[in-house]
């Protein structure tokens, strides 16, 4: 039986752990704030369509969804945007911009410091 308020998801774990040992080798304490929000029960987590993404960024800016991306709303500029999940459209259209879906771990190995990502929730 599973303990309540625990998660049982091993990539989420690996990607929660992944974010406190970033923080903390790397003095970003923007990797802790994002481990506490993907702890979150998953019905609370993010959920982010691309019309928000279009809205609050601009051309070449990296964003961070801790949650899924979704694919209602038109993406007009290039931006690099790193979640747990996109779904199928999002990722098109985000490409189709030439911009770029990675994953949070992909974004961390990058961006080590977390410096210029701004995130969207």
């Amino acid at each position: 039986m599973k303990g309540k308020g625990r998660k049982s998801n091993p990539i989420l774990l690996d990607i929660v752990k992944e974010l406190r040992r970033a923080a903390k080798l790397n003095n970003a304490p923007i990797w802790d704030s994002i481990a506490e929000r993907m702890k979150a029960p998953r019905r609370l987590m993010a959920q982010v369509n691309l019309s928000k993404i279009n809205r609050f960024s601009e051309d070449g800016e990296t964003i961070l969804v801790p949650g899924k991306v979704l694919g209602t709303g038109k993406l007009d500029h290039r931006v690099t945007v790193a979640a747990l999940s996109f779904s199928k459209e999002a990722k098109r259209r985000i490409e189709e911009t030439s911009g770029r879906c990675i994953s949070i771990k992909s974004l961390i190995e990058e961006n080590p410091k977390g410096s210029e990502v701004k995130i969207l929730a």
